[in-house]
């Protein structure tokens, strides 16, 4: 298991991810310490980022938006994503971002 996502015993995802807003395109950057690094296309103003990562995460994952909530680090770099449903399909997904 690797340290950026945990798996909760109901079928919960937690991922903890560090985030570079305002980059050439989305898309995941490796590791950057404990946390897995997404660059995103979107400016870190008036929410842009947060929505654009739920959704960037969503469509990876192959889930709907809603079940992708953003449980921490509103205005921070480090943000905390709560990942609902589909844990097994969820870990797969991840798998394939091979980090």
């Amino acid at each position: 298991m690797s340290d950026w996502y945990r798996v909760a015993g109901d079928g919960r995802i937690t991922l903890t991810l560090h985030i570079q807003p305002g980059a050439k395109k989305t898309e995941f950057a490796g590791l950057h310490g404990d946390a897995l690094k997404i660059r995103l296309a979107a400016p870190p103003v008036d929410g842009k980022a947060n929505d654009a990562l739920v959704k960037f995460m969503a469509e990876t994952l192959g889930l709907t938006r809603s079940a992708v909530v953003l449980k921490s680090g509103q205005a921070s770099r480090r943000k905390v994503l709560e990942v609902v449903g589909a844990a097994p399909t969820v870990i797969a997904a991840l798998a394939a971002t091979n980090v």
